[in-house]
């Protein structure tokens, strides 16, 4: 059976008490419109429905908030928009880190020469040796010794803070002398092979 509501504001004032009937009629009118128009933003059925649904589920949990003012018409479509945006944005963030991941996993499991190896080995120590002292020294602590921050602040007789902020210094300065890719792998044998 559907219900009709004379007007916006009787619906809404339902919706806001609990009325499932005013729910299930508001399912009824805009579900299949705004599945088609998150179709036409995500270009995915299945993804469309999805952002649908969430929509709907965060309404009815949040009925209570509806404005008797505003179309609810309008508001499922912001809202399906909105939605669409926050997944879209949750997506490119995964996508990157996956695309991260992928990218240190392929230089991980490359198998570069001896010569090559030797050599990046080499630059790695070098830019190491260039470090100011104290810097040098927190970042071989943590990094060949493996002690944590709180082993270097009590071996060096400092704070945690400036143990923290000699690894930041020693690390921006071995990101500007040398490529992401050797930083990558630097970290990989200190962290690996501990010399």
């Amino acid at each position: 059976m559907r219900y009709k509501f004379s007007s916006q504001k009787k619906l809404i004032k339902h919706l806001r008490k609990g009325n499932n009937n005013a729910f299930s009629y508001v399912i009824d009118l805009y579900y299949k419109k705004l599945c088609d128009y998150a179709s036409n933003l995500a270009r995915d059925s299945f993804n469309s429905e999805d952002i649908v649904q969430n929509v709907f589920t965060r309404t009815w949990l949040h009925r209570k908030k509806l404005n008797p003012n505003v179309s609810i018409k309008n508001y499922l479509y912001k809202s399906v928009y909105n939605e669409f945006i926050d997944q879209y944005r949750k997506d490119i963030a995964i996508t990157k880190l996956e695309k991260t991941y992928i990218e240190s996993l392929n230089m991980v499991y490359e198998t570069p020469d001896k010569d090559d190896t030797l050599r990046l080995i080499t630059l790695i120590k070098n830019e190491i040796e260039h470090l100011p002292s104290k810097c040098k020294e927190t970042f071989l602590l943590s990094k060949q010794d493996g002690l944590t921050y709180v082993e270097i602040a009590d071996y060096q007789k400092v704070s945690v803070k400036t143990v923290e902020k000699q690894m930041v210094k020693a690390l921006l300065i071995l990101r500007t002398k040398m490529k992401e890719k050797m930083i990558a792998f630097m970290f990989l044998m200190l962290g690996v092979k501990r010399t």
